[in-house]
């Protein structure tokens, strides 16, 4: 029987020849996907808790039409729904061209969900209308939760992030085979996908393998090594093993996220020793461990790690409604839980006092998500942005400050709304939920404009605004009416100028 030909048209199947072997896709719209493709061995057996391992080979060809099984994680999309396979470490690859010589530009995406969750196969990820604008588009799975974050003996530390650098390696080998450029690649993630963006910034393992970044509501959290192993500590007394690798392999996947959720629901006795991510309640992040992140994005872009990077990083204006929607806090904020965020969160010992100042008119609610929002997401992003132009690097700026029509209005431009407006995922799982359907024309506009300004970012680092400097301060504004302006939320970045986003420590007892 005669090989396949590489390549195809729509009416007939894509097929490529990779490293590992052969696939066939399908076509839709145009648009050849390949779902599920493994870029590392499953980690589990003697790969449990390790480094990852090369891709298994196969013979024949085989078909890439299923996604990917989603890792054991936390919260709805737990392991009590996820499937038995253990062949986690896979990616989805959406191109129109699929084969050698195309020299597409290609955007690899890292799913958020806390480093807890984290599944490619989500509907606001499909790639198929981001590659209709000429550009490969990869989502990529990797491990989450102890699994990947935990600090263990015996383990290297952040094996999530040792999966992400696998799935670029991969990629690096085989990209051309979908039609896309290696010295093309552009990393980018949302939340926790953001975070993982910032930390492979300053990750030596990452190096050379990609040109461009886009980090997008970076969180703040990184963890010391003294904090993780302590947190890891309690998970393993929750699950009932010794702390170490050896301990935690003998417990199924599938009971780890089960463990840190309990951990993550009873952390008000541990606030002494856990500080600040006991407020939002926060078990996993990765660690500064010296090795596999040397040292925090933040420091690693002021002293010129990534000046050859371009960089566009941004966040929306009101990060925190979403999660006060769903903790049950929205519109029921006390003067109480307020002064405890604004005593936890806010950056110096008078920081209560100068949110209070800075802000007069501000509600306790409001003043309640501004904290929250600017130690989580808003002023990380920013410092982000402010470390990259001091290192000598290019960085462009975005706020994004449309408000959220669905789920009843009132969430403003909250947490995850940018996601399915650069996807083109209108309407579309939970953060396309926020859109509303049908999506309004506004959303369809500014869709259409951010998934210009993105694909032209991975193209050509020019997502068509000016890039920004401490001095001018100059930010996409993505509204009904998008503007380029000073950074507008001033008054909360001179709150935080002279803070560092340090490694989370563990605090005396």
């Amino acid at each position: 029987m005669s090989e396949p030909a590489v390549g195809g048209h729509p009416g007939g199947e894509p097929v490529v020849r990779t490293t590992s072997g052969t696939l066939r896709g399908e076509w839709d719209n145009g648009v050849a996907g390949f779902r599920g493709v493994p870029y590392a061995a499953p980690p589990t057996g003697a790969l449990r808790l390790a480094a990852p391992a090369r891709a298994r080979p196969w013979d024949g060809i085989r078909p890439a039409v299923e996604w990917g099984p989603p890792p054991p994680q936390s919260g709805p999309l737990g392991a009590s729904d996820a499937s038995d396979r253990d062949d986690w470490l896979t990616l989805n690859v959406w191109t129109t061209e699929p084969a050698p010589g195309a020299d597409l530009p290609v955007l690899v995406w890292f799913p958020g969900g806390g480093y807890v969750m984290g599944d490619a196969a989500l509907p606001e990820y499909d790639g198929s209308e981001l590659a209709l604008g000429g550009i490969v588009v990869v989502t990529v799975n990797h491990r989450v939760g102890i699994e990947g974050f935990g600090h263990l003996d015996g383990a290297p530390a952040n094996r999530g992030l040792l999966d992400q650098v696998a799935a670029l390696e991969w990629l690096h080998d085989n990209v051309m085979a979908f039609g896309g450029d290696p010295d093309r690649t552009t990393i980018g993630g949302q939340s926790a996908g953001g975070g993982s963006v910032a930390a492979m910034l300053a990750m030596p393992r990452a190096a050379g393998l990609f040109r461009r970044a886009i980090a997008q509501s970076v969180p703040g959290t990184y963890f010391s090594p003294e904090l993780a192993t302590d947190i890891t500590a309690a998970c393993a007394a929750e699950l009932g093993v010794p702390s170490d690798a050896a301990g935690f392999a003998t417990a199924e996947p599938a009971l780890l996220p089960v463990a840190a959720d309990a951990v993550s629901e009873a952390t008000a006795h541990r606030r002494g020793r856990w500080g600040a991510v006991t407020h939002r309640p926060i078990p996993i992040a990765p660690v500064v461990d010296g090795d596999v992140l040397p040292t925090t994005p933040w420091r690693a872009l002021s002293t010129g790690a990534a000046r050859d990077i371009d960089l566009l990083v941004g966040h929306t204006r009101d990060e925190h409604r979403l999660f006060s929607l769903v903790d049950g806090t929205l519109g029921h904020v006390t003067p109480e839980q307020t002064e405890t965020a604004l005593r936890m969160l806010a950056p110096g010992p008078d920081g209560p006092r100068r949110y209070r100042q800075t802000f007069p008119m501000a509600t306790d609610e409001e003043l309640y998500e501004l904290v929250n929002g600017d130690w989580l997401f808003r002023m990380p992003s920013l410092h982000l942005a402010e470390a990259q132009s001091t290192g000598g690097g290019q960085v462009h700026l975005y706020e994004l400050t449309w408000p959220a029509p669905g789920l009843g209005g009132g969430l403003g431009a909250c947490h995850g709304l940018d996601v399915p407006l650069v996807f083109g995922t209108l309407g579309r799982g939970q953060p396309g939920a926020l859109v509303g359907d049908p999506p309004p024309e506004a959303a369809t506009a500014l869709s259409r404009v951010m998934r210009s300004a993105w694909t032209a970012f991975v193209a050509h680092g020019e997502p068509g605004w000016a890039s920004f400097d401490p001095e001018r301060r100059l930010t996409r504004i993505l509204d009904e009416e998008p503007a380029v302006a000073p950074y507008p939320e001033e008054r909360s970045r001179l709150l935080w100028r002279h803070h560092t986003f340090g490694p989370l420590p563990l605090l005396p007892a």
